[in-house]
């Protein structure tokens, strides 16, 4: 299982927002670049970063600064954060990202993705579903969290046959350290096998991810609130 080490920027500072809620954030006295050497120097060899300030934008707001971490690490980075055209995943692509995240773009406009996956390949796009369950049905959610798209997981995963990589998040967990929510996660390997899963949201301990049988796994504010080691994790995940 890969493991991503996250890292998460507002104004080119580090920070954890509880459940995406950007009122109620920590901030970090890390430097970006100091924090991906850093992760490369436990053994990692991949980073997960995200523009907030983008993502809550709506449009690109620290690209700059994703395209200099991007060309100035060792690790293989995926990005995110306000990506909404072809344009802007071709330039962290050339910054150096070796994959790019496609969130509410991927529920809201599926013309646009699938021609992103023909364009890049399905090997340099991650697509992005953040779901609540309700009554068993886990529905992805829009606009940082806050709008109920009407789709399940299963209906916006079936739009894209040719996607490689899924990054999925409870919101319920993320940032709760309460653990994964396991049976999600383990009925999305099992009724999307064409996707790598990666879990998002809730790993708390080694044990977490000893338990997970996804392809991969975020590692966020457990990792900096100093629960886990990023080196433990990563033998952990071996």
């Amino acid at each position: 299982m890969i493991l991503y080490p996250a890292m998460d920027l507002m104004g080119g500072r580090v920070v954890r927002l509880r459940q995406g809620r950007f009122d109620e954030r920590t901030t970090y006295e890390a430097e970006p670049a100091a924090a991906l050497q850093g992760f490369a120097e436990s053994g990692a060899e991949w980073a997960h970063v995200v523009d907030l300030d983008g993502a809550r934008a709506g449009e690109p707001v620290q690209h700059e600064l994703l395209e200099e971490l991007a060309g100035g690490s060792a690790l293989k980075l995926q990005v995110a954060g306000g990506v909404r055209s072809a344009e802007h995943v071709a330039r962290l692509l050339d910054a150096g990202a070796e994959r790019v995240v496609i969130g509410s773009l991927a529920v809201k406009e599926p013309d646009v993705t699938q021609e992103m996956l023909q364009r890049f390949g399905p090997e340099r796009i991650t697509l992005s579903l953040d779901v609540r369950v309700a009554d068993g049905t886990p529905v992805v959610a829009t606009h940082g969290w806050q709008a109920d798209s009407g789709f399940s997981l299963w209906d916006v995963a079936a739009r894209y046959p040719e996607a490689r990589h899924l990054l999925l998040t409870d919101i319920g967990r993320d940032g709760m350290l309460e653990g994964p929510n396991f049976a999600l996660l383990e009925d999305a390997v099992t009724r999307l096998p064409h996707l790598a899963v990666q879990a998002s949201g809730g790993v708390t301990s080694l044990e977490d991810l000893r338990r997970l049988t996804t392809a991969g796994a975020i590692l966020g504010r457990a990792m900096w609130e100093g629960r886990i080691r990023l080196a433990e994790a990563l033998h952990a995940c071996r």
